[in-house]
């Protein structure tokens, strides 16, 4: 019996150990100064083209841009995006540009603690520390606000941060923007935004029970998004079998009329309202024509405003 005590006694003890060196393991990893000078209005299309405006402004409460708060329902709990103002207390005003760098780009906070990946920073790995300079100096521009955005209704034990250090290891990969050789200037660009900053497999990509994408269902389609709506395959024969062509598509993007003459409701409806609706023809036409030839394949798995606007590289 004894000896059944102290083996129940010596396997909490490991428990207890090992958690604590989870909670202690330290996740990203600093990044080197930022002293490039950044150009707002590139930094302003950007943060359009990734959704930062969308996800963080509660519009449906006449919420002010950037100052957080909209609900987003999971089957984990309801998460806040967070204040992204310059107020020094409530929103980012304290931060550095390092600090920013590590949150975009890793998804860390300046605490050091991970983010839940309700925010979409895996699709944004790639950004260039140019990229953040712009994207910083447009956030500079932004009016405070003093109020904190809810805390997330989260229930154990999705509660417990730490916990996103195993998911992070587990399902945390390279977003795979680069060029590929041999493709089109528009289709490489195309592949840049589409599987980066507009994040188009954030919602067309089925989820698994820990919330990760699918890696084998890449742009198939998702029909369990938060509040209930869902998400068609995006896939280039899926696309083109609905009468999708770069023409209507890129239009679609921007105006949100699709070839039937319908609209894009819910959820892509304020995709394009908040954000593909103020790129240039060029990346939008880039968008549609890599979308329609992506020619997915095992390599493309998950390891992970103006006519001629600004482009992201």
């Amino acid at each position: 019996m004894r000896r059944v005590f102290a083996g129940v006694v010596g396997l909490a003890l490991v428990g207890t150990a090992a958690t604590a060196a989870l909670v202690m393991w330290p996740v990203g990893q600093e990044p080197a100064k930022i002293d490039l000078a950044g150009d707002v209005q590139r930094g302003a299309y950007l943060a359009r083209a990734s959704g930062c405006i969308a996800c963080h402004t509660n519009f449906e409460d006449g919420g002010a841009p950037l100052a957080g708060g909209a609900p987003l329902e999971t089957d984990f709990g309801t998460f806040y995006p967070p204040n992204l103002t310059t107020d020094v207390q409530h929103g980012i005003g304290g931060w550095t540009a390092e600090q920013f760098a590590m949150a975009v780009r890793q998804g860390v906070s300046p605490d050091g603690e991970p983010y839940y990946p309700t925010f979409t920073y895996p699709f944004y790995e790639d950004f260039s520390d140019q990229d953040i300079a712009d994207l910083w100096a447009a956030f500079q521009t932004v009016a405070p606000v003093a109020e904190s955005a809810p805390s997330h209704e989260v229930a154990f034990p999705f509660n417990q941060r730490w916990g996103l250090k195993l998911w992070r290891a587990a399902y945390l990969g390279d977003p795979q923007t680069e060029p590929v050789e041999g493709r089109s200037e528009a289709w490489n660009r195309g592949r840049e935004l589409v599987r980066g900053a507009t994040h188009c497999g954030a919602c067309h990509t089925g989820r698994n029970l820990a919330g990760a994408r699918i890696a084998s269902a890449v742009f198939a389609g998702n029909d369990a998004l938060p509040g209930g709506n869902k998400a068609p395959s995006i896939l280039p024969e899926d696309l083109r079998e609905r009468g999708w062509t770069v023409a209507n598509l890129s239009y679609a993007l921007q105006s949100g009329v699709t070839p039937s003459g319908d609209v894009f409701g819910g959820s892509m409806g304020e995709v394009v309202q908040n954000g593909t609706r103020f790129l240039s023809r060029d990346d939008l036409r880039a968008m549609a024509t890599y979308l329609l030839d992506s020619d997915l394949g095992p390599e493309d798995e998950i390891a992970s405003i103006p006519a001629h606007g600004p482009k992201l590289d």
